[in-house]
Order: structure tokens, then C-alpha cells, then sequence
């Protein structure tokens, strides 16, 4: 009896989700998945090189129609063991209703269109940020609304409409807060399918994405976060793939509805003082 062939999914073919896409998909199917099709195309290719069997599919995870899309996709090439989402706008590249719509609203769908198609003994996994702990805590409802409100229902939330929001680091600091909360409820309901579901929040890492920031109006901002913090330095992408791969693994198989924060330290910066906290 053949085997079926065992699909790994990655949205976003940035550093990331590249280093992710390596680690965990030699012998799979690798499904790669990003918005910027010059990127998705760029990424695919270079997997494909490495002898990495590679499909590639433009998705808007802002979407429900693109994310159910390559959802289906992902089924139709075999069993669906793994689902890394790293897909996000960062505060200095998107206004505030564009970043809740991808990294708030975008995120939830994925949890919901997955759930459908994960295999037993599957994994999903979101790349969240460290923005995520630094919220102060909000209201219970609050709360409650970000993990548990259908995906589609959330942005008509009034604490989520645009006059509520103020700016775009507002909005990705609420995003965050709101992929764990997420990553806690569709524990349960992954749990059903006998699948397990997690966050990572990192710090800084070192890719195209983080030197853009750097460069920008905000680059200060980061920089004070890497010298206030106790390792004084940016990760690469390939320590966070080697974290994801714990959480994705059968090492990990008590673990779900969890947050690895790995930052440097800076929240621990934050909370000890050092630095000023951006909510």
C-alpha cells in the first residue's frame, strides 16, 4: 500500500517562512503560498534547485475565498501535516485597517480554513511577534471576541473599527495579542481532529523585512530594543525555523494552544524598565 504524501504548507516566502519551508519539507510536498508572486516565484524556484518538491499558489489571506482556495489545494495533493502561517504587514508598511485585515482578520481565517483539512497527528503554527506581549491586558470581552468570534464577524467589532484604532502600531499590537488568543481557541477545535496548533512570537529577526524597518522613520525604536535587551542582538531566521520545528514535531505533542516568545529578551527589557512599552 503507497503512503500519501505527506504536504507541508507555508504562507509567506519570506526569510522566514523560507527557513521554515527548508527544515521542514525535504521529502513532503512543500504547498508555498504568498501575496507577492515575484517573491512566491523567486522562493519556489530556489527550493525546487535544492531538490525540494515545490507547488506554488498566490494567496490573499485577507481573503476567505483565496484562503479556502489553497486550503483545498493543500488536500487535494495529499495529507495536510503541517501549517505555517507567517504571513504580516509590519507597522511601517501598511495603515491600520490594512494591518488588522491580514495579521488580525487573515490569521483567524487560515485557523478556520485548515481546520477543515488537517490531517490527524497535524500541526499548525502561526509566526506571530513579540508585539504580542506587550499589550497591557484588555477587557475580558475583549478577549474573549479575539479568541472565540467567528473570523468574519471580528473587524465589525466597535473596539476594532477604525476610530478605535489610532495608528498602525496600535493595530499590530492588538493583531498579535489577538494570534495567541486565537492559537488558545482553535486548540480546542483542532483538538477535535486530533491536530495540535501553536504561536511563535519572535523578536528581531535578521531578514529583508527587519532591515526595511531599521532603515525607516522607526529604526531607532529597534535599535534601542536590540542594545536594551539581555542578547543584544537580532536572530536569524534559521533559529526561529529550528523553534518551529520543535513545536510542528512529535517532541511537541503535549504542547498546543501555546506561545513560544522568543525575543532576546526584550520584552524582559520591557517589563525590567529598560525600555519604554509601545502600548
Amino acid at each position: 500500500m503507497q503512503m500519501k504524501t505527506e504536504v507541508v504548507v507555508v504562507i509567506g516566502a519570506g526569510g522566514t517562512g523560507i527557513a521554515i519551508a527548508r527544515r521542514q519539507g525535504f521529502g513532503k510536498h512543500i504547498l508555498l503560498a504568498d501575496f507577492n508572486e515575484t517573491l512566491l516565484e523567486t522562493a519556489a524556484k530556489e527550493l525546487e534547485l535544492a531538490s525540494y518538491k515545490v507547488s506554488s499558489r498566490k494567496v490573499d489571506v485577507s481573503s476567505r475565498a483565496s484562503v479556502r482556495a489553497l486550503a483545498d489545494e493543500a488536500a487535494s495533493l495529499g495529507s495536510v501535516m503541517q501549517v505555517i502561517n507567517t504571513a504580516g504587514v509590519s507597522p511601517n508598511m501598511a495603515p491600520p485597517e490594512r494591518m488588522l485585515a491580514v495579521d488580525l482578520y487573515g490569521s483567524a481565517v487560515v485557523f478556520e480554513e485548515f481546520e477543515r483539512v488537517i490531517a490527524p497527528g497535524g500541526a499548525g503554527l502561526i509566526v506571530s511577534s513579540m508585539a504580542g506581549h506587550m499589550s497591557s491586558p484588555l477587557p475580558p470581552e475583549h478577549e474573549h471576541d479575539l479568541a472565540f468570534a467567528p473570523a468574519d464577524e471580528l473587524l465589525k467589532k466597535p473596539f476594532l473599527a477604525p476610530d478605535a484604532v489610532p495608528n498602525s502600531m496600535v493595530a499590530y499590537i492588538l493583531s498579535k495579542r489577538a494570534n495567541h488568543l486565537r492559537v488558545q481557541a482553535a486548540s480546542i477545535t483542532w483538538g477535535k481532529r486530533g491536530a495540535r496548533v501553536n504561536s511563535i512570537s519572535p523578536g528581531i529577526i535578521a531578514t529583508p523585512l527587519a532591515q526595511h524597518e531599521l532603515n525607516s522613520p522607526i529604526g531607532d525604536v529597534y535599535r534601542a530594543m536590540i542594545n536594551a535587551s539581555p542578547a543584544k542582538r537580532m536572530a536569524s531566521p534559521d533559529e526561529v525555523a529550528v523553534a518551529a520545528s520543535y513545536l510542528l514535531g512529535p517532541d511537541a505533542g503535549f504542547v498546543t494552544g501555546s506561545d513560544l516568545l522568543i525575543d532576546g529578551g526584550v520584552i524582559a527589557a520591557m517589563r525590567a524598565g529598560l525600555l519604554p512599552s509601545p502600548a
